[in-house]
């Protein structure tokens, strides 16, 4: 269990003197919730690379400095998970450009990330908390709707959400994905989180649900 953020700074520490190969990482998960103080601990860290060879060069700084590859279990069914790292109590999970699907790390994602470390050869940014919400709506791991209604209480910026939503959607062609998240909206209504793009939201899952029936009736 992570605690503090500085554990998370230490580690990355530990990949920046493992590696030779400039890395951006991209943290999307509930590390990010704990530096923010929306979160008192998280099991594991997050981390999106934008390509192939940065996912190597990280695998390889990670294996070198003790971590080991760990099997994902069903609550990653969705997510496309590239890899699983475990050093004693200590996980990172890491994505490859995807997660969820086709949920890509977008050019307005990287833009929102706020830049908190830069060392020799990795940068860390932290994504922001309206883009680690739309991701927490697309998972099924433990304590994901709650870290979603943490964030929902905060008063993120709803058409950001909405927006991004409907940007992957467009770019994806993954439009179930609506669906998903629509599930995770209804539960955090019922727990009382107002929800002001809701009304767009239903939309977007009845026009899936119209296009999906045509299909069936094909």
């Amino acid at each position: 269990m992570i605690e503090r953020f500085e554990q998370a700074e230490q580690v990355f520490g530990e990949i920046d003197a493992a590696t030779k190969e400039k890395i951006p990482i991209y943290t999307i998960g509930g590390a990010v919730l704990l530096k923010r103080g929306l979160k008192p601990a998280t099991k594991d860290i997050d981390l999106v690379v934008s390509s192939r060879q940065e996912f190597l060069n990280l695998q390889n700084a990670l294996v070198k400095i003790g971590f080991s590859k760990k099997i994902p279990g069903k609550e990653y069914t969705h997510m496309n998970l590239n890899q699983i790292f475990q050093r004693g109590e200590f996980s990172i999970d890491v994505f490859e450009k995807e997660v969820c699907g086709k949920f890509s790390l977008s050019e307005n994602m990287m833009k929102r990330a706020e830049k908190v470390i830069e060392l020799k050869h990795i940068t860390v940014y932290l994504c922001s908390n309206e883009d680690i919400f739309l991701f927490k709506n697309m998972t099924e791991r433990d304590g994901d709707i709650t870290d979603c209604y943490e964030i929902a209480t905060k008063g993120p910026d709803w058409n950001i959400i909405l927006e991004e939503l409907q940007h992957q959607i467009r770019q994806s062609k993954q439009d179930i994905w609506v669906t998903w998240v629509g599930e995770r909206m209804d539960i955090l209504e019922e727990r009382g989180i107002n929800i002001p793009i809701m009304d767009q939201l239903n939309q977007l899952r009845e026009a899936y649900m119209e296009k999906w029936m045509k299909e069936r009736e094909r």
